[in-house]
């Protein structure tokens, strides 16, 4: 028995919701950008106080 295509809803739903996901995907990219560029600075921060 061949299967049969998913029955498309509204397409404007469908349209938010893959809007919706890009942009909560570009915040945890750009959240996650930041806590890397903040634990590198951390780092840099720490290693030029650091008692030699």
């Amino acid at each position: 028995m061949p299967r049969q295509p998913p029955q498309k809803g509204n397409t404007r739903d469908e349209e938010r919701g893959i809007e919706r996901g890009v942009a909560l995907r570009a915040g945890f990219y750009i959240f996650g950008t930041h806590l890397f560029a903040g634990f590198v600075w951390l780092l840099f921060y720490l290693g030029e106080h650091a008692h030699k």
